[in-house]
């Protein structure tokens, strides 16, 4: 995996390779101000773009997309993750309950997992026959071809993590009350199967990774630099202007009236505990 010209002096890392907080913070923040740019134009040009997020359970795909989502509108950069499909859903085409996610005019979206459910999870604990995976990888090339002619712009992030790194992520949040709910049993199983995913994997790549809809690898081993280096390979996969326009004065405020008020004591307000 290539690394690119690094944009951070050598000071910016400590001896693993990891931007340092002072640094990665200021970097983020610089990348955010850029986000919300990128978020202004697509509304004015009505720009559509969907960005999807892939890849091993614990990998940073959710660290990203709440780093990209953080500054921005969320009316205009929605993230959708959706849960297990319903009796209904189960009853439809495939992509039908994504294509009601899609993004109008001046939207981004953000999807936290998406169609590829089927290549992935669904077929490695057999929620999927192997001649619905197989009608999948026929599929999804022509339904991603299709989002593209309608004008929406389409990306698809891949994150990568190795199998040391995973379960030191799965053993902390276990032990971690704030994260132990990230760790599901279906997380456990992946574990369980992590040469199943590799090959379920490796073949999705070899289905859908085209030059027209292609994956992009992010290195998940160290979360501050895949935040990173995601978001800045993001706004430059979009030709996004500034248009934010001139700083905005406040006029001043009207004088206050003397319409009578009720008195604050009938308020209920909340205890000062802190």
């Amino acid at each position: 995996m290539t690394n690119g010209e690094r944009r951070l002096g050598s000071d910016a890392y400590d001896e693993r390779g990891r931007v340092r907080k002072k640094h990665y913070e200021r970097e983020l923040a610089r990348l955010q101000v850029e986000l919300v740019k990128l978020q202004q134009w697509v509304r004015e040009t009505g720009h559509r773009v969907v960005v999807l997020f892939e890849g091993r359970d614990a990998a940073g795909k959710g660290g990203a997309i709440e780093r990209i989502a953080a500054k921005t509108n969320p009316r205009i950069v929605r993230t959708v993750a959706l849960g297990v499909p319903s009796d209904r859903e189960r009853t439809q085409w495939y992509f039908q309950r994504y294509v009601e996610q899609l993004p109008a005019a001046g939207e981004i979206t953000l999807f936290d997992r998406s169609w590829y459910n089927r290549a992935g999870v669904e077929r490695v604990m057999g929620f999927a026959t192997e001649e619905e995976v197989a009608e999948f990888f026929r599929t999804a090339p022509q339904f991603e071809q299709m989002l593209q002619r309608a004008g929406i712009q389409l990306i698809k992030y891949w994150f990568s993590v190795s199998d040391e790194e995973q379960e030191r992520r799965f053993r902390a949040r276990a032990e971690d009350p704030v994260k132990r709910w990230k760790l599901s049993p279906m997380d456990v199983a992946s574990w369980e199967r992590w040469e199943d995913y590799s090959r379920a994997k490796d073949d999705m790549f070899a289905h859908t990774d085209t030059d027209a809809s292609p994956w992009w690898v992010v290195d998940g081993e160290i979360k501050r630099n895949a935040r990173l280096n995601c978001i800045a390979h993001l706004l430059e996969q979009i030709p996004y202007e500034d248009v934010t326009g001139e700083q905005v004065d406040l006029p001043l405020r009207p004088p206050a009236s003397h319409a009578d008020r009720p008195p604050m004591e009938q308020q209920r307000f909340v205890p000062r505990r802190y």
